[in-house]
């Protein structure tokens, strides 16, 4: 379901992130006014809500696959794998948890059709349909029609369900979010807005895809690259 990544993508992203920090971190941030109910508070490094989410990862088998990129959904495929083979040899489900982390590329895997369709997440990053090569307009992991993926479970929803924690990346967030915006000739911080009212249910916004990743393996979880 996805292409390769263009290098003129990536040194759009990281001009783009370099743009950002040099004018400070609060213009990185792009902060959000509180009023509307479904706006997220950004999260700080040690903020209670991502240590909240950190607190959950439990048990004696437990690793962290690290999501840079859609990969036709294969990273959500190896997280319903780890728990399946975790089981088959005997672990009970409350000695295993999985941690998804969403970043760079990998994000629009956390975000709803909505969003998908509005602002053409298949062409900005690379997901076709494979039966009709062209961009997907929606997102297919999450809740999908039963036999649409290739391996039952990898839902996110389902995932989700059997005790898989997924984090999506702010920074990320934040750079994509400018980037569309300014193609699309609207206010970067009105679109990130959106795109925050827009992640998946259950899904922990985190500082950043590598901070994450960092700290979820200093809790104990086993690294594995799922890009």
């Amino acid at each position: 379901m996805s292409r390769p990544q263009d290098p003129i993508q990536r040194r759009h992203f990281l001009g783009t992130l370099l743009a950002s920090a040099s004018v400070g971190a609060a213009a990185l941030a792009l902060p959000i006014q509180p009023g509307n109910a479904k706006e997220r508070a950004l999260p700080a490094p040690g903020g209670s809500e991502f240590e909240a989410w950190l607190g959950k990862i439990k048990g004696k088998h437990k690793q962290v696959f690290d999501c840079p990129a859609p990969n036709m959904g294969l990273p959500l495929a190896w997280a319903r794998v780890f728990l399946m083979t975790n089981k088959s040899v005997g672990a009970s489900e409350s000695d295993v948890t999985s941690v998804m982390v969403l970043r760079h590329n990998g994000i629009p895997l956390g975000m709803e059709s909505r969003l998908w369709e509005k602002y053409k997440f298949g062409e900005v990053f690379k997901v076709d349909d494979e039966a009709t090569q062209t961009p997907l307009t929606a997102n297919p992991f999450w809740k999908p029609k039963e036999g649409s993926l290739p391996l039952p479970g990898m839902g996110i929803d389902e995932l989700q369900k059997s005790g898989v924690l997924f984090g999506i990346c702010d920074i990320a967030l934040t750079v994509y979010s400018k980037m569309v915006a300014d193609k699309m000739k609207m206010d970067a911080a009105e679109v990130k807005k959106d795109w925050l009212s827009g992640i998946l249910p259950g899904i922990q916004i985190v500082p950043s895809g590598v901070l994450a990743l960092n700290r979820a393996q200093e809790h104990g979880c086993t690294y594995c690259y799922a890009g």
